[in-house]
């Protein structure tokens, strides 16, 4: 009896196992088959080849309708890891000119999971992108010693000038974190996506939306024709075109007047604040940065000491110099600190309590028009200090807050919002921030040299021609941006508001007659004579930034004096006084576009611009 229930009770055990054994296998099928789609997946590419069709991406015009930026065909060799047989390895990497290395090296980088997270075996991996329509040609005549390749057909930028490649941006291979952070799950492993400029701030408006192609394959792999005649195919949809509030040729003229010097141009449109021009200079044909040899172009460009790759129109930040000073003169008139009228000494500078800060002779004493004129400093150390320390403020936490709640709806001391990529924001320091450095009882003497645009002010260019704007319009400006137009769309409200200073009217009508007289000249001097082109009425302010080698020259202005069409900054680096350089470059771009040419008789001040070469022969070194 204790035989059988031995027996008995292994009867349970191997039927436990097998019903077990029918679970797990119950449980594996649901998962292939029901819970995951790998099954199927994998199936399907048995049977099926979905091959990506991509769209075009979308052009790129100026505002008068030229193109700046098109689609040429370009080429990637695929493959499928499931279909290669009998690969003559040698022969493929000479049609393709790549070497053996170099292949192994690829076909090591796309079989790695951690890197290439949605490789599989059969589907479709990128081998080699963007070859030329020759190379293609080559390979396609071979193609069929290469079973398991492919060719696919795409299309890469071609830009009609050199000009503008801070603006342009260009597109490149996608990273393994610009793959991390698409949440959309749109790019595969080999995309393309803008890496800079407007291609990477409005890439998903120019990238369009990818179709897909469903091909039928034989038992052995060979595509057999389209499944169904095409019913389960999506076409592509092309991206967008773009049109920019840019000129093509302000554009062209500004970066052949920077030539040989570093620094920027900006122009706006006040009415609009659309980007007329945006230099920045040393730049580079964007050219260079199409096809296979991208890499090593930007390499080239990464190792150049002049940093040609750097957008100095929204990434330097520079001190605004005199510049700055219409800023100032408007916050005293707003805040009652001073009146049009008010008269401060200029004894060739600002003297106080021992402490002295140079200007040039002009008559004394001197209102803010006039100061505007001339560029005294006096004047603004004097208001700067009245407002600091004036009684009507609680204490000097008070004063210089409001002082920099003003310069702030300016425009100043945070990123504008231009739609660019890496704009950066400047310094605009307040309270806590001298009381750091200085101390909890530091007074206006310790600050002043910010009165004039000097010690730790630090604008942008961008921001200096907004301010130039703003002037223009008598207090307020659209946040300045470089699309004007997107087909099919409208561009964000943020380019559609005003922002208002909160500073009246009739105080910047002072501030226009002010800078008008630094152009046509008064009884108190002018800075900006070089910028008095008959019939356009340009009005101006100089800069001259003090730096550790030679000044930093820089101009900002707009025209006509009423209803301004255009207004600029103009920056250039090691250039001396603002009227030297920046000045000249200034004017000249003004007529050019005001005008739409450069009169005969300054086409020499024109062409000894282009020809001086400012930057310093030990640069970097």
């Amino acid at each position: 009896m204790a035989s059988d229930s031995r027996y008995s009770n292994r009867k349970y055990v191997i039927a436990g196992i097998a019903v077990a054994v029918v679970i797990v296998y119950v449980i594996r099928l649901f998962s292939l088959q029901i819970a995951t789609d790998d099954y199927k997946r994998n199936a399907d590419s048995n049977a099926f080849l979905k091959r990506t069709v991509y769209p075009a991406r979308g052009n790129i015009y100026d505002r008068n309708g030229e193109m700046m930026v098109y689609n040429q065909p370009t080429y990637d060799v695929l493959f499928v890891s499931n279909e290669i047989e009998s690969l003559d390895t040698l022969d493929l990497c000479a049609t393709l000119n790549i070497t053996r290395e170099e292949f192994d090296a690829i076909m090591a980088r796309v079989k790695d999971r951690r890197r290439n997270r949605g490789y599989s075996s059969y589907t479709q991996q990128l081998l080699l992108a963007q070859l030329g329509p020759e190379e293609a040609a080559n390979f396609q005549e071979k193609l069929y010693k290469f079973q398991g390749f492919y060719i696919r057909r795409r299309s890469i930028r071609q830009y009609t000038s050199p000009n503008a490649a801070h603006v342009l941006g260009d597109i490149g291979e996608i990273s393994q974190p610009e793959l991390d952070r698409d949440t959309t799950g749109y790019y595969v492993s080999g995309d393309f996506i803008g890496k800079q400029g407007i291609e990477r701030y409005y890439e998903e408006q120019l990238r369009g939306v990818k179709g897909v192609e469903v091909l039928l394959r034989d038992s052995h792999g060979r595509i057999r024709g389209r499944y169904m005649d095409g019913a389960f195919d999506q076409p592509a949809i092309p991206g967008h075109d773009l049109t920019l509030g840019l000129d093509a040729r302000l554009q062209q003229l500004g970066e052949r007047l920077m030539q040989g010097k570093m620094g920027s141009i900006v122009a706006i449109e006040p009415s609009t604040g659309e980007i007329l021009s945006l230099v920045s200079s040393p730049s580079y044909d964007p050219s260079i940065m199409v096809g296979r040899g991208r890499g090593k172009s930007h390499l080239a460009l990464e190792r150049d000491k002049t940093k040609p790759l750097f957008n100095r129109a929204i990434m330097a930040a520079y001190p605004p110099g005199s510049t700055f000073k219409p800023a100032q003169g408007l916050v005293f008139l707003q805040e009652g600190i001073t009146t049009p009228s008010t008269l401060y000494p200029c004894h060739s500078g600002f003297l106080f309590s021992g402490m002295r800060l140079g200007c040039h002779a002009h008559p004394s004493p001197i209102n803010f028009q006039n100061a505007l004129s001339t560029s005294c400093n006096a004047y603004f150390c004097w208001g700067l200090m009245h407002l600091l320390e004036n009684k009507k403020y609680e204490d000097i936490e008070e004063s210089m807050t409001r002082w920099k709640d003003y310069m702030v709806a300016m425009g100043f001391g945070y990123r504008l919002g231009i739609d660019l990529p890496g704009e950066k924001r400047g310094l605009i320091p307040n309270y806590e921030y001298y009381k750091s450095i200085l101390g909890p009882r530091w007074r206006a003497l310790n600050v002043i040299s910010i009165a004039i645009g000097q010690g730790e002010i630090l604008c942008t260019p961008l921001q200096i021609a907004n301010q130039a704007a703003t002037i223009a319009n008598r207090g307020r400006y659209i946040v300045p941006h470089v699309v004007k137009a997107v087909k099919d769309g409208e561009i964000d409200e943020t380019y559609r508001t005003w922002h208002y200073t909160g500073i009246d009217a009739e105080y910047y009508d002072i501030a226009v007659r002010g800078m008008r007289g630094a152009v046509v000249g008064s009884d108190y001097g002018a800075t900006c004579r070089r910028a008095n082109i008959p019939g356009l009425e340009i009005c101006g302010k100089t800069g001259t930034a003090q730096n550790s080698g030679t000044d930093h020259s820089i101009f900002m202005g707009f025209a006509p004096m009423d209803d301004a069409k255009i207004a600029i900054s103009v920056y250039v680096e090691n250039g001396g006084f603002g009227a030297t350089w920046a000045v000249p470059i200034g004017a000249l771009m003004i007529e050019q576009y005001l005008n739409d040419t450069i009169a005969a008789e300054r086409i020499p001040l024109m062409e000894q611009i282009e020809s001086t070469n400012l930057i310093p022969s030990n640069y970097g070194i």
